[in-house]
């Protein structure tokens, strides 16, 4: 997989130049969206077949500050899927040096609110999540 890129804007810093600690997890989630387009399964795709994936949690180990125009590379993976939960984790590089480690939780609804088991709700989806869960050492829920 890829690395996503992200270039810190001027307005993510406070008035120390420093990335405000809540863009992370904006970050977080760009990368998450890129991911799953890369994956043939974008976020809108999934929406328009009825699904959606809201955050059930976030996990932050904030490493080294970063400032505007910095380069944050940001590895994503499948951290954990079990069918109904998918656990990602992230971590972010600035010139080779890891900045930020994050994890999310999401789970998947359909338009009514009601939790969806993906093997049934779709099945090209799970196989893939599975797949790169295995991939993982810890990909084991």
């Amino acid at each position: 997989m890829e690395t996503y890129m992200h270039t810190v804007q001027y307005y993510e810093t406070d008035r120390m130049g420093i990335s405000h600690h809540s863009n992370y997890i904006r970050w977080m989630e760009e990368a998450r969206i890129d991911f799953l387009k890369r994956i043939g399964f974008s976020y809108d795709r999934l929406e328009k077949e009825g699904m959606i994936s809201p955050v059930t949690a976030v996990e932050c180990r904030y490493k080294d500050s970063t400032t505007f125009a910095d380069r944050i590379d940001i590895d994503v993976r499948v951290a954990g899927y079990n069918g109904v939960v998918l656990r990602m984790a992230y971590v972010m590089t600035r010139e080779g040096k890891t900045v930020f480690e994050g994890k999310s939780e999401h789970c998947f609804l359909d338009a009514d609110g009601n939790i969806l088991r993906l093997k049934k709700a779709n099945p090209g989806f799970h196989e893939k999540l599975t797949e790169l869960a295995a991939l993982c050492k810890d990909g084991t829920d």
